[in-house]
Order: structure tokens, then sequence, then C-alpha cells
């Protein structure tokens, strides 16, 4: 049952980090906000892993695989996001930007992980990124500082690249014990980098705490446990396909807590993008 329900649950908490990062960051800077979401997984896992026994890598192979992986789809995909729409870009460039993933992981699968890229899956990629395009259009507004866009771009990198590190090197990873390092990993490479940018001042609020323990307990465990599953059990580019949903769940998870506009292009977008990721990911 779980596979079965795993893609659509995977996008639905996926896009609730959208949220929570606007909840969350009014009330911390970018990398303070994420270090102290990454010890918070590390210091609930770590103690789950030793009483549910789980096997921890012990080769310096396995350890530095999983640290690395952790490092480009933890520390590398969220510093940039958090910092670029921290900077000012418009969360919708960062949402297309961060859309071209899909397209990105398919031409890296096939020249490093040997996968066929079928043509109705090319068409149906190219069909995700359109529909993207489609809801976030009123979001974008190239007159504002764009000075956070190469920090969208440098995301687009960590998350693609990090998504096929996991498949390539890391497929049999507990996910109990592998998310403490890769969590351990990420909060290290933050923590020597703040000192340089941040004063690492924060509000409690409670607004702060919610979002906080919301992206610890859904996104950095329950999102990244099942994207690791289907990640471990499937094709990257058909898994990545599944990140054209996310623009359109949270453009509608926004309108309903926010009252953020949703218009009929962005609608029509939402149906062009389920068609794309239904292509793209049929067997």
């Amino acid at each position: 049952m779980l596979d079965r329900i795993a893609p659509a649950l995977f996008v639905i908490l996926w896009s609730t980090g959208f949220i929570g990062a606007k909840y969350g960051l009014p009330y911390a800077e970018p990398l303070t906000f994420l270090l102290l979401r990454f010890l918070l997984v590390v210091a609930l896992m770590a103690p789950l892993a030793l009483l549910l026994r789980a096997p921890w890598p012990r080769r310096p192979a396995e350890i530095g695989h999983t640290a690395i992986a952790g490092l480009l789809v933890h520390a590398g995909y969220l510093s940039g996001i958090f910092a670029a729409i921290a900077m000012g870009l418009p969360a919708g460039l960062a949402a297309l930007v961060a859309g071209l993933q899909p397209l990105l992981t398919a031409i890296a699968a096939g020249w490093l992980l040997g996968e066929t890229v079928r043509l109705r899956q090319w068409g149906g990629l190219g069909l995700g990124l359109a529909g993207v395009v489609m809801v976030v259009w009123n979001k974008i507004d190239l007159g504002t500082d764009l000075s956070g866009l190469p920090l969208a771009v440098f995301a687009l990198f960590s998350i693609t690249a990090g998504t096929l590190y996991q498949k390539r090197f890391c497929s049999a990873m507990d996910l109990r014990s592998g998310t403490v390092v890769q969590y351990g990993a990420a909060a290290l490479a933050l923590a020597v980098l703040i000192p340089f940018f941040e004063t690492m001042e924060v509000a409690w609020t409670g607004e702060f705490i919610f979002a906080l323990g919301w992206l610890v307990i859904v996104l950095s465990v329950g999102a990244i446990t099942l994207l690791y599953r289907l990640i471990r059990s499937g094709s990257a580019s058909k898994v990545a396909s599944l990140f054209y949903l996310v623009p359109p769940v949270t453009a509608v998870m926004a309108w309903a807590l926010f009252g953020e506009a949703l218009t009929g292009l962005a609608l029509a977008g939402m149906a062009v993008t389920a068609a794309g990721v239904i292509l793209a990911s049929r067997t």
C-alpha cells in the first residue's frame, strides 16, 4: 500500500516545505533556520536508529558516499533555495528554475546511470515543464532583484546531482542510520559556513517553532524517506518527474492558506503538468 501511494504522498509532503519556509523565514536567517532543522533531525533519528538496531555504514567508502549525497540533497539544495528567496528572488522564478530538475536528471541519468529515456518520456518531461511555466507565470516578476538567481541555479544542480548520486552509490543505505549521517554532514557544513554570512539570531515565536517542527518531522524525515524509497525502486528520471507536481500543489496550498491568486492559466497548467508526469512515468 505504501509503495502505491508513495508518489502522491511524497508530492504533497514535499510541497508543504515551501509553506513551512514562508512561515519560518521571517524569524530566522535561512542558513540558521536550516542548521536548526538539521540538528533536530539528527537528535530525533540517532536514538531511533540505535533503538531499532539499524545497521550503520562502516567502511569509509560507505560513510563518504552517504555524506556526499546528504551534502548535495540537503545542504546544497535547501541552502540555495532558502538563501535565494531570502535575497529577494521571486518565489515563482525560483520554482521555475527548480522545475528544470527533471529534464536535467533525465539527460544525466542516461549518461551516468545508463538509463534509457524513451521518446514518450521526453515528451512527458517537456509537457510537465510547460505546465510548471503556466502555473508560476503570474508570479514571475523580472523587474525585481535577481541577485539570488545564481543560488537557485546552484540548488538546481545540487538536487539533480544528489538524486543521481543517491541512486548510484547509496541505494542500499539504511534509511534510519543513513539519515543521521546525511543530516549530520549537512549540519557540519552549515556550522562552518554560517559564522561568515549570518548573525545566527532567532526569534522563537509560535509560528517559527511550528514551522521548524513541521519541516523536521514531515519534510526531513517523512518526505525524504519517501524520496529515497522511490529512488531505490524506480529510475532516476521517473522519480524526478514527480517534482513537476510540486509547484501546482504548492500553488493550491498557498491559495487555501494565504489567499494567493489562482488564475485560470495556473489551473490549466496543473492539468498540463499532471498529463506530463503521467506520460513521463508510465511504464
